[in-house]
């Protein structure tokens, strides 16, 4: 028993003295550090490929055509010919100004016309009887210039007159208020038996077109400079340089089923915000889109195979706002890389510099890692080895 319990406290005695031995410590003071563990990382490996070019942009709906209804003689109203917000064709009577004092200014043109043609031919018959008598001489060549300039001024009184017939006659084809376009009605402003007047300031009824609607984009200038250099560098390919197809999403987040085309843009930019206008034109057979709504358009750009697509989630900031990214390299050591991403498409940002195909991004494990970390990477979707 003895033996047992003293064979412990030997075995430490035998210890404290080797520490004791500066030859001991210098021995395991000079043995190397053992490098720290990899770092499991999850990372994806980057690829060139073609990729459709998207943007959003905010915008307002407008009517493709506006015709506020005007009369353009003055009367009392007799009737209104539509209902209130039905759909209305070319050329369909809106309203009924009474007709008859332009009834009557009609007659009155054509009794005048027919009172002028007799004089007309009055006048045409002395003349010729006068031309026989001057050719023998029995009456003087006076009486035959007056007889003539008495002809012409009937012939000029009766071009008169038929102008008023005309005049007359579309005073009274304008009693009956037409629309110029087809479209949708408004709200009415008068009713039967009030008095209006010629070019009035306040319109009878507005028709508003609405099938096909205009929408009206906002771009940042900027935007739209980048766009433009993309497509004559070639970096961007579309159909049309001037046109591009645009798809609607709605207030409340549901996509319209119809496509559109956006048509042009503004060449003068808003002080104020910096953009331009752009002008798209959208079917709108079941008029589901109103003047005014508020809503967001996915333009399609163009397509380009020079960009790299990369998962948000991968790109950090830099402390001066720079967009960057982690890269394993061969040697399975962490870089970072500035890269160039001013474009996001869905999850990923697109990025026209800073990586190259092939390049390894870490996606996950960025909290412990920085440049100079030697890491384990695993590709994303597979399993860690």
């Amino acid at each position: 028993m003895f033996w047992a319990a003293a064979l412990p406290a030997a075995g430490l005695a035998l210890l404290l003295a080797g520490c004791d031995d500066p030859k001991v410590g210098a021995a395991q003071a000079q043995a190397p550090a053992q490098p720290p563990a990899p770092v499991a990382v999850t990372v994806v490996t980057i690829e060139r490929r073609e990729i459709p070019v998207t943007s959003t942009l905010p915008g307002r709906t407008a009517p493709l055509r506006v015709a506020e209804i005007r009369p353009q003689v003055g009367g009392l109203l007799r009737e209104r010919l539509f209902t209130e917000g039905e759909s209305v064709a070319v050329g369909q009577p809106l309203f009924q100004i009474d007709p008859a004092p332009f009834e009557a200014a009609v007659r009155r043109a054509e009794a005048n016309i027919t009172r002028m043609e007799a004089a007309e031919r009055v006048a045409q018959s002395t003349v010729n009887r006068l031309r026989t008598l001057a050719r023998s001489q029995v009456v003087s060549e006076q009486n035959l210039e007056n007889a003539e300039t008495t002809l012409r001024q009937a012939q000029a009184d009766l071009v008169s007159l038929r102008a008023t017939l005309e005049t007359a006659r579309i005073d009274l084809n304008h009693t009956r208020v037409a629309s110029p376009i087809a479209g949708r009605t408004g709200r009415s402003t008068v009713t039967p038996g009030a008095l209006v007047t010629a070019n009035q300031p306040t319109a009878l009824v507005t028709v508003a077109q609405l099938d096909p609607i205009l929408v009206d984009l906002t771009q940042p200038a900027a935007a739209l400079l980048q766009q433009r250099r993309d497509v004559e560098s070639g970096a961007l390919r579309r159909p049309s340089a001037d046109r591009a197809t645009a798809r609607l999403i709605l207030e409340d987040g549901s996509e319209y089923p119809h496509p559109g085309e956006v048509q042009f843009a503004e060449v003068i930019v808003d002080q104020g915000t910096g953009s331009v206008t752009m002008r798209a034109v959208f079917p709108n057979p079941d008029q589901l889109l109103l003047p005014g709504m508020f809503v967001r358009a996915r333009v399609e750009e163009g397509v380009t195979d020079r960009a790299l697509l990369v998962p948000q989630r991968a790109v950090l900031r830099t402390p001066r706002g720079e967009p960057m990214a982690f890269v394993v390299n061969a040697e399975g050591v962490v870089e970072s890389r500035i890269l160039r991403a001013n474009r996001a498409l869905g999850n990923d940002w697109m990025v026209t510099a800073g990586l190259n195909p092939g390049d390894k991004v870490v996606v996950e494990g960025l909290q412990r890692i920085r440049p100079g970390t030697r890491v384990r990477a695993t590709e994303r979707g597979q399993a860690a080895s």
